[in-house]
């Protein structure tokens, strides 16, 4: 089985290094007050700053925390299930820094792939995809790929039942096992 593993949101809480920087700059924003994929719109964000400022915020790749205190383990259990790449969508000054920052948490995996934009992971080839971004989640489920949703206040809304949905990461290894134990590439309700 081949699981496609994202990082921002899913394993770095990378939003909570950038509300940091942007509450020094801008209005106080709260992760809880991101309700929506794009909430840069609504606090007048211009779309380019946003992506260039969560760039900037890897540049500080040590002082991202991770979503979860044991992603280490969590990733370690996933690759006992099957094959976990890294699949993340990000500038391209960034990879090392991210790769730096999946050294120093332990995160278990075997390659890492970066695409420009997140909605180009559809086109990948994987059985199941861990992600956050609700625009993600559905390009793959329109193409038939398997998605585990990583719940974060930004993808709340997202209504699919196609896609199963997790709270901690965890989660998705008891997910996994039944499908493989199933042999059934796919997520079925």
């Amino acid at each position: 089985m081949k699981i496609a593993l994202d990082v921002d949101g899913v394993l770095a809480d990378v939003i909570h290094s950038w509300i940091l920087y942007n509450n020094k700059v801008r209005m106080t924003i709260h992760k809880s007050d991101i309700s929506e994929w794009d909430f840069w719109k609504k606090h007048n964000i211009q779309k380019f700053d946003f992506y260039n400022e969560l760039s900037l915020c890897w540049k500080s790749w040590k002082d991202i925390p991770p979503t979860e205190n044991n992603i280490a383990e969590t990733t370690g259990k996933l690759s006992e299930l099957g094959t976990v790449d890294i699949v993340t969508a990000r500038e391209e000054s960034t990879h090392e820094y991210v790769k730096n920052w999946l050294k120093l948490h332990g995160v278990i995996f075997r390659n890492y792939v970066g695409v420009i934009e997140g909605v180009e992971k559809a086109k990948l080839d994987y059985d199941i995809f861990i992600d956050d971004s609700p625009l993600n989640a559905h390009s793959m489920l329109n193409v038939g790929k398997s998605v585990i949703l990583y719940t974060q206040p930004w993808n709340t809304s997202f209504r699919d039942n196609r896609a199963k949905r997790v709270q901690k990461l965890e989660k998705a290894i008891s997910i996994i096992d039944e499908i493989s134990k199933t042999n059934t590439i796919g997520l079925k309700n």
